[in-house]
């Protein structure tokens, strides 16, 4: 990846200066944009679709946590606070790094070296999609199995793991929702919300939630709730 198009999220206008001047050492980051709530920073995050954020937790109303529930699809995130206590959770959502403020230089070059490595790791583990017709191989524990893309209905993000429910099994592999998305078949897999993937031929029923929001049914017996961006994205994807 030749350039990262990047976003700064805080309420405190000085911080979000101190990561620009972070920043300015690694012209390959290109900042587009930066915002001081949640609100702000997701509708900018919907809009410009960023490679990378770097992130408060504590802000006015909503946290940053709260912003990435929000959203449909995430992009690598950056933590930087000022409070330490944050960091497990943190990486449960997957962040790439948790810097803690004041930002020094040797800590700042330790996340951005590891901010490309994760970027080089994603771009090698993402070969051409599966095809439908195709089965794969699935180990889990002493367990195997070999099944068609077909029979996977829906696919869960838990931490780090993937949960793959098929054929009334449910199977944890180690690999990240945002992978798994970009591998399956786009005609017939679609995003609901920012931890779930469901296989649109399992879709018995569709209801409209609250806010606007979609809670869809599958024929397995699940009821999910489809996010606000990502209900508005599946109406148009799934109408003439």
């Amino acid at each position: 990846m030749d350039t990262y198009k990047t976003i700064i999220i805080d309420d405190e206008r000085l911080a979000r200066e101190e990561v620009k001047r972070a920043l300015e050492n690694y012209p390959e980051f290109e900042i587009i944009g930066e915002e001081s709530n949640v609100e702000k920073a997701k509708a900018l995050i919907e809009s410009t679709h960023p490679d990378i954020i770097f992130l408060d937790i504590h802000m006015p109303k909503k946290s940053g946590f709260d912003l990435l529930e929000e959203l449909g699809t995430v992009p690598e995130v950056v933590f930087t606070t000022a409070y330490d206590q944050y960091a497990v959770k943190a990486f449960e959502v997957n962040a790439l790094d948790y810097i803690v403020k004041p930002i020094r230089e040797e800590r700042f070059a330790k996340a951005i070296e590891k901010i490309k490595k994760g970027f080089t790791k994603r771009e090698e583990e993402s070969p051409a999609p599966f095809l439908l017709h195709k089965k794969i191989f699935i180990k889990d524990g002493e367990s195997c199995y070999f099944i068609p893309i077909s029979s996977i209905s829906l696919i869960e993000s838990v931490e780090n793991y993937a949960k793959l429910h098929f054929d009334g099994k449910t199977v944890l592999i180690k690999r990240s929702l945002n992978l798994l998305e970009e591998k399956m078949d786009p005609s017939l897999f679609f995003r609901i919300n920012r931890s779930q993937i469901i296989n649109t031929e399992y879709i018995t029923e569709i209801n409209p939630y609250f806010n606007n929001k979609l809670q869809i049914t599958l024929s397995t017996g699940e009821k999910l709730d489809v996010s606000n961006r990502q209900s508005a994205k599946f109406k148009k994807w799934n109408s003439l």
